[in-house]
């Protein structure tokens, strides 16, 4: 029904011949949706004029068999005129809806149909039913066959009689029904303003993620038609979720802090996740707030990105196998490069590089690597737990002994006695009993494996090592106790780097 057009006013009526100068014309009125005979009555009244031109014309010719020249012409004439009323014109019906003269229609069940398509239409719209009360008449005439009127017309013209039904310009999102308004300008303008922050110097492109339309259709009367309260629900913001990769150095509640999330929210997207023993390169799942209506847009940028040195390497015997020294820096090469871009609500979604000009070449960078046989005591770079067992406190801020304190590193229940372990190579720095501001330490050890890095392992019940030994990675170096200021048995490991002190689950496997 949406297909129908608009009919302003009355409808010009074809030419037609009223039923009233026809042979036994008869003028049809009423609002009844009955068949009438008005064609049939014609036919006879016409046949019966046909019948008494000839009866005068045989009186004419005096009682003699031959048919006179007036009679055959007026016989002729009469004929011809049916003929031609035949031929060219139709029998049919002026239709007119509360007084007012619509057109022409066959047969009043043509009329009648539209009627009943445009209350199921109605109907349908308003979610009620719904029911034509026009006054409609029709009235017998002749009409050129090819003059009757277009049936989608009076359609129309019902459908703008409805007070109850309007037809606008309607706004759908997703299948969704947004709003409407009176033209199509102003929700394409507020469809624009949302475009618009998305939008810069080097936008090529701009469109919303979800499908969004814009189409004439008949809707009820009281939709909603406020361009402000549509925009507000189209930018009203729901909670979506994204990927978060974890970093060095990060713990489970910086991670839901910087998302703008609870511990409890974040843990709840990840419920296979320890949140006590997450590791570098692990996916956890965060929330993301987007629109109602996401905005993608693509923008050609032009940047310069640096190139690379390529390495070269250069055995050295002097040096241990993994030691490595850079012989030449080398320099970095620089590109120009041109890129498309793609934004979901100003996020990077990809980047598809179209041209890449090298502006300088880079020069190569030599590195010596040692081919020594490695002595078993040397750092590997990464660490194994000291010993096995439940971490009965984290690394952070807890509550113990009464009061709130700084825990610097993490308890790992286990039997008095177990042996513990170096985290991995080096040499002992400290392997003694704890004094000053250590003194709640008890017996401890602390391994500097180089680079910045040191280990602590506190409450020992003794000690297997002395300052200035080497250890290996694995190595028993003290064993379980609960000296100091302790809870019970357990170790307390203590990762530091250049002196600061870092959760040691972020490096532990």
């Amino acid at each position: 029904m949406d297909e129908i057009l608009h009919s302003n006013g009355r409808q010009a009526v074809p030419d037609a011949i009223p039923a009233e100068e026809t042979a036994g014309g008869v003028r049809e009125e009423g609002s009844s949706r009955q068949g009438r005979r008005p064609v049939l009555d014609a036919l006879i009244a016409a046949g019966r004029s046909v019948g008494a031109l000839l009866h005068r014309a045989d009186a004419a010719a005096a009682g003699h068999k031959a048919v006179g020249p007036l009679a055959f012409l007026l016989i002729a004439g009469v004929i011809g005129v049916a003929l031609v009323v035949g031929t060219v014109y139709t029998p049919s019906y002026v239709v007119s809806v509360d007084g007012v003269t619509l057109g022409v229609v066959s047969d009043p069940e043509v009329f009648e149909g539209a009627m009943e398509r445009v209350e199921a239409r109605a109907s349908d719209i308003l979610g009620y039913d719904y029911t034509l009360d026009n006054a409609v008449t029709y009235d017998f005439a002749l009409t050129e066959k090819d003059k009757l009127s277009n049936v989608g017309d009076f359609e129309t013209y019902l459908f703008d009689q409805i007070g109850e039904v309007m037809k606008s310009y309607v706004l759908k999102v997703n299948g969704q029904f947004i709003g409407a308004a009176q033209d199509e300008t102003s929700l394409t303008a507020m469809l624009d303003a949302i475009k618009a922050p998305y939008v810069n110097e080097n936008t090529t492109s701009a469109e919303f993620v979800e499908s969004v339309s814009i189409s004439r259709q008949y809707t009820p009367s009281d939709v909603e038609q406020d361009l402000s309260a549509m925009e507000a629900r189209l930018t009203a913001n729901t909670n979506g979720q994204t990927t978060y990769e974890v970093q060095k150095g990060d713990t489970f509640m910086q991670i839901a802090y910087d998302n703008d999330m609870s511990l409890s929210e974040l843990e709840a997207l990840n419920p296979d996740v320890d949140i006590n023993n997450i590791y570098i390169g692990q996916i956890l799942n965060v929330r993301e707030v987007i629109p109602f209506l996401s905005v993608q847009t693509t923008e050609t940028i032009t940047y310069q990105e640096a190139i690379a040195s390529p390495v070269e390497e250069v055995e050295d015997d002097s040096m241990y196998q993994g030691d490595t020294k850079v012989l030449d820096a080398g320099s970095e090469g620089l590109a120009e490069i041109t890129a498309d871009v793609t934004y979901v609500n100003g996020n990077e979604r990809e980047r598809n590089i179209t041209n890449n000009v090298t502006i300088t070449e880079p020069t190569a960078k030599v590195i010596a690597v040692g081919t020594k046989e490695r002595p078993s005591w040397l750092p590997t770079g990464s660490f194994i737990w000291p010993v096995y067992g439940n971490i009965t406190s984290y690394f952070g801020y807890r509550y113990i002994f009464g009061s709130y304190s700084y825990h610097s590193g993490i308890d790992i229940a286990a039997a008095y006695g177990t042996g513990i372990q170096a985290a991995d190579g080096g040499t002992v720095i400290w392997a003694g009993t704890g004094t000053g501001s250590n003194w709640s330490y008890g017996k401890y050890v602390i391994i500097d494996h180089g680079n910045g890095y040191q280990t602590y392992y506190a409450h020992c019940s003794s000690l297997l090592v002395s300052v200035g030994d080497k250890v290996y990675q694995g190595q028993v170096i003290a064993r379980v106790g609960s000296t100091g200021r302790s809870t019970g048995n357990h170790c307390h490991f203590q990762v530091k780097i250049n002196g600061t002190t870092v959760n040691p689950l972020s490096y532990l496997p």
